[in-house]
């Protein structure tokens, strides 16, 4: 009985998968860390790197450890900074982030390009050059 509920589960998790055309993703592995500190002075700011850029592979799942400091101003909510990809937003990718530490789990797109990531929050002076962007390779 156990075994042909979760056949019959298993079947239409796949089913929908291949209705709507898509290829069920199997996480290989400990997802890779990346370490980002958005910064007071209104930067993001990744350790060992000048001009902060994330590369990453199609599909592979990140934990993003951000560090956020409140800068000059801030949203009603508390949110100091965001960490946002505007045209990912519906696969994740817009991160509101409170003072501290915080960790987010995310997989990467799956088409390979440059993806800018920026600041939806107004943090004060310097808000809108925080950006930075997402490389993502074959």
């Amino acid at each position: 009985m156990r075994f042909s509920r979760y056949f019959l589960a298993g079947s239409v998790v796949l089913g929908g998968f291949l209705l709507l055309g898509q290829t069920p993703r199997v996480a290989r592995g400990a997802p890779k860390i990346i370490n980002v500190t958005a910064d007071k002075d209104n930067r993001f700011k990744i350790p060992g790197q000048a001009k902060p850029v994330i590369t990453v592979k199609a599909g592979e799942v990140l934990r993003l450890h951000i560090t956020a400091h409140k800068a000059g101003e801030w949203d009603k909510d508390g949110t100091v900074h965001s960490f946002t990809i505007k045209e990912l937003k519906d696969q994740g990718w817009d991160l509101r982030l409170k003072e501290g530490v915080q960790d987010f789990t995310l997989v990467a797109p799956a088409d390979p390009g440059e993806y800018l990531i920026e600041c939806t929050v107004k943090c004060g002076d310097g808000h809108d050059d925080m950006r930075m962007n997402l490389v993502v390779t074959q």
